[in-house]
């Protein structure tokens, strides 16, 4: 019996991980093939060049996602967005707008997460709360509440950092380094996001809360306890 709520705690804590709970890199590295074929074929053949190399691109991707498993609306909703994307260049005539609709994304989506921590639903919480089918109950984990809200701004600060890195790229028609910023600023700052939101959630929750699957009641002493990393 000895050391047997020590190895359960490690085993749940290991499925916790943000990484898992988010999606892992998996789908973010995906993410990141569409536009780099965009600027390539941009490179190569112009606008027609670079809207057909990423509609291929994304095709394959969506194809590869589908015969891999993922769920056909996660599948279909990516290539949609990709092929949206090329409308809109191909509308406005301006490659460098086939990233217009990633920058109005991230635009959105930081203030969304901005606004979700100052109404105290801050958007962590709700996304790990409905992978652990947990609903609303984490809101009522006083600790938790506050090392989600903590953590969201760690996830407001990636799509602050992206628009401060593509606006004058887009303003400046700057369409190869908009498809190299775009790589270089989705799975490898989405890495950086969960290591870090998961850091901030540990080093917020009290010595001896019993982590993210186990929210305390507002009436348990843990959930009052001065704050600490996670044991």
């Amino acid at each position: 019996m000895t050391g047997t709520p020590d190895r359960r705690r490690s085993a749940e804590a290991r499925p916790e991980s943000l990484s898992d709970l988010l999606g892992g890199r998996r789908g973010a590295v995906d993410a990141t093939l569409p536009p780099l074929a965009f600027g390539l074929g941009w490179v190569l053949g112009g606008l027609g060049g670079g809207v057909l190399a990423a509609v291929v691109a994304g095709a394959a991707v969506a194809g590869w996602r589908w015969r891999r498993g993922d769920r056909p609306r996660s599948v279909l909703v990516g290539l949609l967005a990709v092929c949206l994307a090329a409308l809109v260049a191909l509308r406005t005539g301006r490659a460098t707008d086939f990233f217009l609709l990633q920058i109005a994304s991230n635009a959105a989506s930081a203030l969304a997460w901005a606004v979700s921590v100052v109404v105290r639903w801050p958007l962590l919480g709700v996304v790990v709360g409905l992978a652990l089918g947990q609903r609303g109950r984490w809101r009522r984990d006083p600790a938790l509440l506050r090392a989600y809200g903590r953590a969201s701004w760690v996830w407001t600060a990636t799509y602050v950092l992206r628009l401060a890195v593509f606006v004058p790229l887009w303003l400046d028609g700057q369409v190869v380094a908009l498809a190299v910023a775009r790589a270089a600023l989705t799975w490898p700052l989405i890495a950086a996001a969960l290591a870090g939101s998961w850091v901030v959630i540990r080093r917020s929750l009290p010595a001896g809360h019993p982590g993210l699957r186990h929210p305390v009641g507002a009436s348990d002493p843990a959930a009052g306890r001065v704050t600490g990393p996670e044991k």
